[in-house]
């Protein structure tokens, strides 16, 4: 999918029925250029602050679902608001963010626009914000029941032993969870890596 400038009613496709209002608000707030993108593996979204006469500016990637779509959003949001008040003076994804990023996301959840079961994952991810949103596994988890039916399956739901390929076309198998992680083997270089439960992969084999 090319880039393409976001026109306002083009925004609806994207979100969640009732979120474009408040959306609306905070992009014309803060003077948001945002920009719906092709799928980025590394990430889901971004956030460049503005300089000079350019506005800010966020890119979202557009095949994620509804849900996913809005919550990045809100992440970079986030990112917009910190920026503003500390410049470059504070960590990525810092205190300062994750009350930028709970403020917006409350902001939201007012609205009533998720789902049951993930407006209870959001409420719990609150109490106790990881080092970004989208490092949050249970909330991954969630999201991924409202993506389309495609071929990618989470590392966590394959059995030990199976074999996987990954986007950039390597190939893996399947071994033990360590902990946090999932440990697995590439089949070209016989090497372990490490990778997280709630990375999609597609299975290959039977």
């Amino acid at each position: 999918m090319p880039k393409r400038e976001a026109p306002l009613e083009y925004l609806n496709q994207y979100l969640p029925a009732g979120a474009s209002e408040k959306l609306l608000e905070y992009l014309h707030l803060y003077k948001v250029h945002l920009t719906i993108t092709r799928t980025r593996k590394s990430v889901l979204g971004d956030y460049r602050h503005a300089t000079g006469s350019d506005h800010h500016r966020i890119s979202v990637n557009g095949n994620l679902n509804k849900y996913a779509f809005l919550i990045t959003l809100i992440h970079e949001i986030g990112h917009l608001i910190t920026f503003q008040q500390y410049g470059n003076r504070v960590n990525a994804h810092g205190k300062e963010w994750k009350l930028a990023y709970r403020r917006v996301l409350e902001d939201f959840m007012r609205l009533k626009l998720f789902p049951v079961d993930l407006q209870q994952t959001l409420l719990k991810s609150l109490h106790d914000l990881p080092a970004s949103s989208c490092s949050d596994a249970n909330l991954t988890r969630v999201l991924k029941n409202y993506d389309a039916p495609d071929k990618t399956v989470l590392v966590e739901d394959l059995p030990e032993g199976r074999i996987f390929k990954t986007s950039d076309g390597r190939i893996f198998k399947r071994g033990k969870q360590i902990r946090k992680r999932i440990e697995c083997t590439e089949h070209r270089s016989g090497k372990l890596y490490l990778f997280s439960p709630v990375y999609e992969v597609e299975p290959l084999g039977g």
